[in-house]
């Protein structure tokens, strides 16, 4: 049997995008993470760290639903080169003053706006790209792309900054977004997904979308799991810069190197190993076996240093930092049990003329369920602590994925 892994590598068009979305991906990153440490420098405060994230997630909560349906009225290739292009520019303003919150705040609301109508066009593609029993394979390989960007761009986050300055970063982000824009050229697609479609008004295109969501329930439980999992990225954007500095008592940019790097390293097996023997295998079980996981490590990662002092011998090497590469290794293998179902069900399930409307709707409800949460985390990291904030959102992933099993 051909591997699917391989199978679906060579179809150029598929790849062209994996290329698009590496660059765009990195260039968003690294945006967001140098942000979070300027910030973080500049004010030493989580809460203030939650607006930049906020700023991200905001424009979800207004524009999210409704640039999906406009992003199914129009070619989503052209989508994906003018909002790359865009958001280059949208970096102009960061180029030239650094050092002011509110110019941090609303130049990256403008790059989130923008990226609205991004996050529609990109992964509703690729069933236009693929063939249908080749999507959860197609789904991996983005997986890997998405993290990998994440481990590359949140790796080289501390250097870039050192070494380049903030300015200078910033323009080499803006160029990685153009040459993202610029890769899409090279994506050739079915001549009828360009064909004007019939269209009725956004409210009634709205309703519609919001019916199906709430009728089907293979849709509806992989928007909200997707949802759940993004909400606890960014939760991890806040209140890592503190988890360095104040559990692990390391400079805050080292925490990229050993918590994301193995973290997306566990993603990438994970994505490989669903992509190419867990095709047939339930989506819904693989989920929940990865949110158990996944609320069982947050349970156990504030108490590291305890485990490493009190529970493991010393002669065996084994220190707090040793296990918290571990744990973030096999964080990220379960995430990719949750990440690829999920996304490969949203496509299995939805037509080409609402695809772009489903994931706005995702966009939608990541601003609006992670809204307080990230905000919570923020602050009440600071005031009660962040393992006690940690290990609360453990219990409460465990709590739920016991709740689905039970109903």
């Amino acid at each position: 049997m051909r591997n699917p892994i391989l199978q679906t590598l060579r179809i150029r068009s598929f790849f062209f995008l994996l290329v698009s979305e590496f660059f765009s991906q990195i260039a968003m990153n690294l945006l967001n993470f140098i942000l979070i440490l300027v910030v973080f420098s500049i004010s030493k405060s989580n809460l203030a760290v939650s607006g930049v994230v906020l700023a991200f997630t905001l424009p979800a909560v207004f524009f999210g639903l409704i640039a999906g349906v406009f992003v199914d009225r129009w070619n989503k290739k052209y989508v994906l080169i003018l909002t790359n292009l865009l958001r280059g520019l949208a970096v102009v303003p960061l180029i030239l003053i650094t050092d002011d919150l509110f110019v941090i705040y609303s130049a990256t609301f403008a790059v989130a706006l923008v990226t609205q109508f991004f996050i529609p066009a990109e992964t509703p593609i690729i069933p236009h790209l693929v063939k249908r029993e080749l999507l959860m394979s197609a789904n991996a390989l983005f997986g890997i792309g998405i993290f990998g960007s994440i481990i590359i761009a949140y790796a080289l986050s501390g250097p870039i900054l050192l070494f380049l300055g903030i300015e200078k970063a910033l323009v080499l982000l803006s160029a990685l977004f153009i040459v993202s824009g610029l890769s899409c050229l090279l994506i050739k697609m079915d001549t009828k997904e360009s064909q004007a479609r019939q269209q009725s008004s956004i409210v009634r295109e709205v309703l519609n979308t919001l019916t199906q969501i709430f009728r089907s329930k293979k849709i509806s439980h992989s928007l909200l799991v997707l949802t759940l999992v993004q909400t606890l990225i960014l939760i991890i954007a806040v209140i890592g810069p503190g988890y360095a500095e104040h559990v692990l008592r390391i400079k805050v940019e080292k925490f990229p190197i050993i918590f994301v790097t193995p973290a997306v390293l566990g993603m990438a097996l994970g994505a490989l190993i669903v992509g190419n023997f867990l095709i047939n295998f339930s989506r819904e079980k693989m989920r929940k076996i990865g949110l158990f996981a996944i609320g069982l490590i947050f349970v156990i990662f504030p108490h590291g240093p305890l485990i490493a002092t009190k529970r493991i011998p010393e002669f065996l090497g084994i220190g707090m930092l040793e296990i918290l590469i571990t744990l973030a290794f096999i964080l990220g293998f379960f995430l990719a049990l949750v990440f690829v179902p999920s996304n490969t069900v949203l496509q299995e399930e939805t037509s080409d003329e609402e695809r772009g409307k489903i994931y706005g709707s995702l966009n939608t409800l990541v601003g609006v369920i992670s809204f307080l949460p990230v905000v919570a985390a923020g602050s009440l990291a600071d005031i009660f602590g962040i393992t006690k904030v940690l290990t609360a959102i453990g219990v409460f992933l465990i709590g739920i994925v016991l709740f689905r099993f039970v109903f």
